[in-house]
């Protein structure tokens, strides 16, 4: 039995790592993607997890598939292809440091799993269920995922839904808003950025949003992460918020994938249906969710920044919030 299962993108990102003799940037090569780095944060905190996707049959795939198995995440629901090329993203950073990305992705491996080539007997299997949006912006990766997710629910697993909201891979808005509907449909976790609120709600408070969410879809467990300033929850008709820690932040890349990941570690750690948790309950879930948040930013890259249970046991309890 899995712990929890994701569909979704694994790819490569790119990013400035220095000048080289010539005076020509370097690029490292880092493993991306926010489904596997959801999966590989709760594979260090010792959950079973398996990942569906695609990957090109060429030497960024195959590394990418490297990267999951040492990662201890199953690739049995890995499929390589020979069509299209593993998806790369290049990050590139302006005078005042503001980064922006150009994608290589038409139409990349991830985008072209196909409905029979999703691994149905893992869903079988798994507590949790979870997927973001990358994988829906095109066909037939969209009908891939609209199968797993209507699989997995299908079988009564929890679903948690990350939109991801990455603007740059939609043809249109307004065909990302309708995809973003049909994940909100099954979703009984759901975790937002500020942003993503505002795109599927029209408001940026939390408050007005989140009630919107719940009353429209009745999304059991809401959360919107908020940077320095912490989480606002909502548990049904009741909300909170909780103050981020203060530490030293380097890079936030995968910060927003480890908050999720400690809200599902937390969740199959109770084993208790949502509907008995209490507000207190899903508040410790966001002071762990936080701390692990916050330990990624203090070290480079996503994967290999996810931190132990005893690091995120030791800053929770700490309780330097901001």
């Amino acid at each position: 039995m899995y712990d929890v299962v994701a569909l979704g993108e694994v790819l490569i990102d790119f990013t400035p790592a220095g000048i080289s003799e010539n005076g020509e940037v370097r690029f490292e090569r880092n493993p991306g993607g926010a489904p596997a780095n959801v999966l590989a944060a709760l594979a260090k905190l010792g959950k079973k997890t398996a990942f569906i996707g695609k990957v090109g049959n060429d030497q960024f795939g195959h590394y990418l598939h490297s990267v999951l198995r040492w990662n201890n995440i199953d690739t049995k629901g890995v499929v390589f292809s020979n069509e299209s090329n593993t998806t790369l993203a290049f990050v590139h950073l302006d005078d005042q440091g503001d980064r922006s990305f150009s994608f290589y992705r038409n139409p990349g491996a991830d985008r072209m799993l196909k409905e029979q080539e999703v691994d149905l007997e893992l869903l079988n299997h798994t507590r949790i269920f979870h997927f973001g949006t990358i994988s829906m912006t095109h066909e037939p990766t969209a009908s891939a995922t609209l199968k797993a997710i209507t699989y997995a629910k299908e079988k009564g697993h929890l679903i948690s839904f990350d939109p991801n909201l990455r603007v740059k891979l939609w043809e249109n808005l307004s065909y990302a808003k309708a995809m973003f509907n049909v994940g909100l449909r099954y979703a009984n976790v759901l975790k937002l950025s500020e942003e993503e609120l505002e795109f599927i709600s029209g408001s940026k408070d939390p408050h007005t949003g989140t009630a919107y969410i719940f009353n429209q879809y009745h999304t059991e467990l809401i959360f919107v992460t908020m940077g320095a300033e912490g989480c606002f929850y909502r548990l049904g008709e009741k909300v909170g918020k909780c103050s981020g820690y203060k530490v030293e932040s380097i890079d936030t890349t995968g910060a927003g994938d480890a908050f999720l990941a400690g809200i599902l570690y937390q969740i199959l750690e109770n084993k208790r249906l949502i509907s008995n948790l209490s507000l207190d309950d899903v508040e410790q879930m966001v002071l762990f969710a936080n701390a692990m948040g916050a330990l990624v930013t203090m070290k480079k890259g996503a994967i290999p920044a996810m931190p132990s249970v005893e690091d995120i046991i030791a800053l929770r309890d700490s309780q330097v919030l901001m």
